[in-house]
């Protein structure tokens, strides 16, 4: 059969058709369906199984410069996603492989056979790629290892602790050498969860005291590493409870999404320097090429359970949209991922 023989039928896809002032609604998404063009020689057409939703999407659906371009008006969304290759007009990849890509929001997908990597499914589920074994975990892996470096008997502290970057830092902290673990959630379900499933010594409910005062009682010596997901109040805090020589990854402010002022900021920053702090920002993007160290590691830890997974799981390409809102309000324990 000849690669134009393929008949690759239709799928559907999610579209932006206008952006967002502050919170995105569901209006501003379209769900259509299409059909999908044929094969050519070195493409393969995959059914998509799961997509992830990740913060760093919110930034993209607004006009605005940014690290990433913005999400195209009348056009397909894109993110994180797996699937199983359903036809293929590509020798390197059979029918039957799973892989992963980015052309998630959507059900199926024609793909350049480059712009896919096969996954083995015996070391892990396939979701678990988008998650712990995908940017998600070697996020956490490089801001501990590299951005923000973890010394043997330091103490730690990550906000957005129950969320899908920070549930996983706080168990690598724990393997890497930390003396304590502290995590900031909202509620105190997820306070609990952070206790009691992730292996944190303390978690601070960041929705029902003072930010500063209960990271100061649960560190009353301070922190050596801040690893910030959150920003403005969160960093604050941070910066009053690190000692001397501190570290800070810059890895996402979610407290800033979704504000039309300007995001609030530390006040103060002169602490930074009479305490020589290291604030280091980091795009997971610089960092691909510790994919295979990382994989080899955190697979043996979900094999032996020492790295314990956890996701939120919307079901339908249709509820993608909502799945995106509910991370931005806090529904999420762990990875947000749409089922397809």
């Amino acid at each position: 059969m000849s690669s134009h023989d393929l008949d690759t039928g239709h799928g559907q896809e999610l579209r932006l058709v206008s952006r967002p002032t502050g919170e995105p609604r569901q209006e501003n998404f379209e769900l259509v369906s299409v059909e999908l063009p044929q094969l050519s020689a070195g493409e393969v057409l995959v059914r998509n199984s799961w997509m992830s939703v990740d913060p760093y999407m919110r930034d993209r659906l607004d006009e605005a410069e940014s690290y990433m371009p913005s999400f195209e008006l009348g056009a397909a969304l894109e993110g994180s996603a797996v699937g199983t290759v359903i036809a293929s007009a590509a020798p390197e990849i059979v029918v039957g492989t799973t892989v992963s890509h980015f052309a998630g929001w959507r059900t199926r997908a024609v793909l350049d056979a480059a712009a896919v990597v096969p996954i083995d499914t015996a070391v892990a589920r396939p979701e678990d790629h988008l998650g712990a074994l995908g940017t998600t975990g070697l996020t956490a892996f490089v801001a501990l290892t590299e951005i923000a470096p973890l010394r043997e008997g330091d103490v730690v502290f990550v906000s957005a602790a129950a969320g899908a970057v920070g549930s996983v830092a706080g168990q690598l902290a724990r393997r890497l050498g930390a003396s304590k673990v502290i995590g900031s959630a909202g509620g105190p379900h997820k306070t609990k969860r952070l206790l009691d499933d992730f292996g944190f010594d303390a978690a601070i409910d960041y929705q029902a005291g003072e930010l500063a005062a209960d990271l100061a009682a649960a560190a009353p010596e301070g922190i050596d590493v801040y690893l910030d997901l959150v920003g403005g109040d969160h960093l604050d805090a941070a910066i009053d409870a690190l000692r001397i020589g501190g570290r800070i990854a810059l890895i996402g402010a979610i407290g800033k999404y979704d504000s039309e002022g300007a995001a609030p900021g530390p006040r103060d920053f002169f602490r930074a320097y009479a305490k020589r702090l290291t604030l280091r920002g980091m795009l997971v993007s610089d960092h691909l090429h510790r994919f295979p160290e990382y994989i080899g590691q955190a697979s043996e830890w979900i094999a032996d359970g020492t790295l314990r997974v956890e996701e939120t799981v919307v079901e339908g390409l249709d509820q993608a949209p909502r799945a995106l809102l509910d991370l931005f309000r806090g529904v999420n324990t762990g990875k947000m991922l749409v089922r397809l």
